[in-house]
């Protein structure tokens, strides 16, 4: 049998990305924040520069992030050693209890 992805997975609908964020250390939420801030992609060196986090906890939070698949990754064309993250949608569910 051949199954097509349509993208009604409910494992990666905004809802769940939300969930899957919330339960994220703090660096991982705010290299989130600064991706859904910026106006374009950014590379890595630009998130640290605006996070005003080391480079090696940047690095932990993008891999975490996109194990989560909270981001998009693609080359940067100009460097192709660099990438460009960009931010998944989420949604806060209706339901949901965000901790303080």
């Amino acid at each position: 049998m051949i199954v097509f992805a349509t993208g009604s997975d409910p494992e990666t609908s905004p809802q769940r990305r939300f969930e899957r964020l919330v339960a994220l250390p703090p660096s991982a939420k705010l290299v989130y924040r600064v991706l859904d801030d910026a106006d374009k992609p950014l590379t890595q060196g630009q998130i640290r520069e605006r996070a005003l986090l080391p480079a090696r906890t940047t690095r932990d939070a993008l891999t975490k992030l996109a194990d989560d698949d909270l981001v998009d990754e693609r080359l940067y064309v100009p460097d192709a050693r660099k990438r460009l993250y960009e931010p998944r949608s989420v949604e806060q569910p209706a339901d949901a209890e965000v901790p303080g």
